[in-house]
């Protein structure tokens, strides 16, 4: 199918040329022309304009602001852009059948490097570009095997412990003090031992009812192997793991235990409402979650409490694995914007300019980001989720992605809930050999979960 598609591309590439009489200079070289321009400038369009962008959007939520940009840019340049937004769940199915038209796509998806795979081909190469010299990070972005950048995720959603600071502080510390997984611990052991006298204890519970369980098979037991995977070089999924930092799992998660009000042997039965209204009520100073939960915590007053925005913030989930003080959040993305390398220079080259725009633009800029959240751009605007604005915040001084390494997982909803069934096990009664049940529900059951998928 991919050739087929190469092969229309390439007949409609040659007539579109021999139209034109030629092409522009490839935008992988230049910069926009107008990169700086402000709101004003839509008073008048460029009568001179070339190319065409053709935008597949791949978030449904997305598709009125990007029609509203879309026809905004055009007004203010004279370029043509067309926002297309495919239906949920269908994004794969309407790339491939938009991709073999006379006019297909200029600017387009790519989710993760299965899908790089699928379409490195026709993918231009980034490297050197406007936008992407705009970029803050490049821990978001796709590369193929030869290093050249082919996609680059332009937002993100991140997770992380958050942290009540009028509650820390009550209890005489601050969340500057908190850099690593030692000085978290003592912080939270210290809260927990006074939590009678305080008022409010360490963490919210770590429920393991199916509303809750995810945040911990899922999102907790990602952080070591994101630093085994980044060890190891790996990249795409691997047919077996080999727990190297689950020692530090462990750690983390006797602290979630310990350091609560809740009780270890009934977490099976723990739901995350209840961990959310134990934080939100100020019962608990930590609490383990996303960037996607500040809207009920600070804008949902239905659910019994609405939190101060000036007293949340967010930090690293540390659990003592060397160097983690140079980490900042688990971020990471599938929404990464990919320039169609089968379409004319002219094409690309306006759908380059399109997108340096989108994050340049103080007006675009401000769309983009109350529309998408954080997005690790030099001149976007901060996001009012404090929670993105704080892992912005530690990309910007440098600390380094904690991947999404959950995004690997094989027959994710089997594996999780067998890690889900030993947590609770040990949980209710702590031992090695206990222990030793959740190693292999993590480790063996990877292998065993890859073999049922893939033989």
């Amino acid at each position: 199918m991919k050739k087929l598609i190469a092969m229309l591309l390439a007949l409609v590439m040659v007539l579109g040329l021999a139209a034109c009489g030629g092409s522009s200079a490839p935008a992988a070289t230049q910069a926009p022309a107008a990169a700086d321009a402000a709101p004003a400038a839509t008073e008048a369009a460029a009568p001179a304009a070339e190319g065409r962008v053709y935008y597949l959007n791949f978030k449904p939520e997305a598709d009125g602001t990007m029609q509203e940009l879309a026809k905004l840019y055009t007004e203010t340049t004279g370029i043509p852009v067309k926002v297309v937004t495919a239906a949920s769940g269908t994004y794969s199915d309407t790339l491939t059948a938009e991709m073999a038209k006379s006019e297909a796509p200029t600017i387009y998806n790519i989710g993760n490097m299965s899908g790089l795979a699928d379409w490195d081909e026709y993918a231009l190469d980034l490297t050197g570009t406007a936008v992407a010299g705009e970029l803050t990070t490049n821990d978001f972005n796709l590369y193929n095997d030869a290093g050249e950048l082919k996609a680059i995720g332009h937002c993100f959603e991140s997770y992380g412990i958050i942290v009540n600071k009028a509650l820390l502080e009550q209890a005489g510390h601050s969340i500057d003090e908190i850099t690593d997984f030692a000085s978290l611990k003592a912080v939270a052991d210290d809260i927990h031992a006074r939590s009678a006298e305080l008022g409010f204890d360490a963490f919210s519970a770590p429920g393991l009812d199916g509303s809750s369980s995810w945040r911990f098979s899922g999102h907790l037991v990602s952080v070591p192997l994101a630093f085994e995977f980044a060890e190891d070089g790996i990249t795409e999924q691997p047919a077996e793991i080999k727990g190297t930092y689950m020692d530090n799992f462990r750690s983390i998660w006797d602290l979630y235990i310990t350091d609560t009000a809740a009780d270890a042997k009934a977490l099976m039965s723990s739901t995350g409402d209840e961990s959310e209204a134990q934080f939100g009520k100020g019962e608990a100073v930590f609490y383990q979650n996303g960037t996607w939960e500040y809207s009920n915590l600070v804008e949902r007053e239905d659910l019994g409490f609405m939190m101060n925005p000036d007293d949340l913030a967010m930090i690293p989930i540390y659990t003592g694995i060397s160097g983690e003080e140079n980490y900042g959040l688990s971020s990471g993305t599938e929404n990464c914007w990919a320039v169609n390398s089968k379409v004319s220079e002219a094409d690309q080259k306006a759908s380059l300019d399109f997108l340096y725009w989108l994050v340049t633009d103080e007006v675009a800029a401000q769309k983009m980001v109350d529309t998408l959240g954080a997005l690790p751009f030099k001149s976007a605007p901060a996001s009012s989720n404090v929670f993105l604005a704080d892992g912005n915040a530690l990309l910007a001084e440098g600390k380094s992605n904690v991947s999404w390494a959950f995004n690997h997982t094989p027959n994710v909803d089997s594996w999780r809930a067998t890690v889900v069934t030993a947590l609770a096990a040990y949980s209710a009664a702590p031992s090695d050999a206990a222990w030793a049940d959740v190693v292999s529900a993590v480790v063996d059951g990877w292998a065993y979960e890859y073999s049922v998928v893939n033989g």
